[in-house]
């Protein structure tokens, strides 16, 4: 599921992914489970309320590792 990540059309971060889901684009959000929960909680919140599914159990090194980025993600909002 996570290897999706390298291919997938997505935006990275907490900021932008609160506004894909706003917007009703984002199809699967992917949450590091090392990240602070007053920074996924929201999310997660926001994911519910919007009926998109939620992807757990990765660190954030993971995610990063999966996107291609040299740093670390909390939060990954496939589109």
């Amino acid at each position: 599921m996570i290897t999706e990540l390298a291919s997938q059309e997505k935006v990275i971060g907490v900021k932008q992914s609160r506004k894909v889901i706003r917007e009703g684009r984002a199809r699967r959000v992917f949450l590091a489970c090392d990240a602070d929960p007053a920074i996924t909680g929201p999310v997660a919140d926001s994911c519910a309320e919007a009926d998109i599914p939620v992807h757990g159990g990765y660190t954030m090194a993971q995610l990063g590792q999966a996107c291609r980025i040299a740093v670390g993600a909390s939060v990954v909002a496939v589109l």
